[in-house]
């Protein structure tokens, strides 16, 4: 819902599942990163003074160790605090939206590396206690990561088992380059305007491509 606000981002390392089209493997896969303290992190943080917006991402930030007191020094800097989860855990985190992006079936694991994650991943993947949780304690968006428009099926039953309005559900096609993003994003756009969820194009990969650290 805030494509193309400048906002700074805190990506997490470390993830409870494994989507087979992650675009973060650093963060999940194979995961890697810097040992930063609180006080460092607000420090790099402070160095992008436009930007009012910061987004905790991961990875899967709600696991992430100090979590909540990350958010509340977030808060106290007076940013805008998105949190961008799976929903698959809860923390009593500071956050203006929560961003929850449940893993649709296209999701599992089940070629990659022989499958070995596949039985975690799909176990976890939805956690509909969870996500209500969510849902009920904070303002919230729904994103699900689109493949194909077989994918509506699940993303109809799952939103109407959640209860939740049309308007807060966001479809994002999958893709980690122009053309596929393209290609998915023609026929995913009308999907959403069909059934009146909200279009979100991969603005970075747009502007800069697949690239770390833009």
């Amino acid at each position: 819902m805030l494509a193309g606000t400048p906002s700074v981002f805190v990506r997490t390392s470390g993830c409870n599942l494994r989507c087979v089209w992650c675009d973060t493997p650093y963060t999940s896969w194979a995961p890697e990163g810097e040992e930063l303290g609180l006080e460092e992190i607000l420090v790099r943080i402070r160095r992008w003074p436009a930007a009012r917006y910061a987004v905790v991402t991961g990875g899967e930030p709600m696991i992430a160790p100090e979590i909540v007191p990350l958010t509340e020094a977030l808060r106290r800097l007076g940013l805008h605090i998105t949190v961008e989860t799976a929903g698959t855990v809860f923390e009593p985190v500071a956050c203006d939206l929560m961003s929850i992006s449940p893993k649709l079936a296209n999701s599992t694991p089940w070629e990659r590396e022989g499958g070995r994650w596949a039985k975690q991943h799909e176990r976890l993947r939805i956690q509909v206690p969870v996500l209500r949780r969510l849902m009920s304690a904070y303002a919230y968006q729904l994103k699900f990561v689109v493949t194909s428009p077989a994918d509506l099926e699940e993303i109809r039953d799952l939103v109407g088992r959640l209860g939740a309005p049309a308007d807060r559900v966001v479809l994002m096609p999958e893709g980690a380059d122009r053309d596929t993003l393209r290609e998915r994003g023609a026929w995913l756009a009308e999907l959403c305007k069909e059934h009146g969820f909200r279009f979100s194009p991969r603005l970075h990969i747009e502007l800069w491509g697949n690239r770390r650290g833009v």
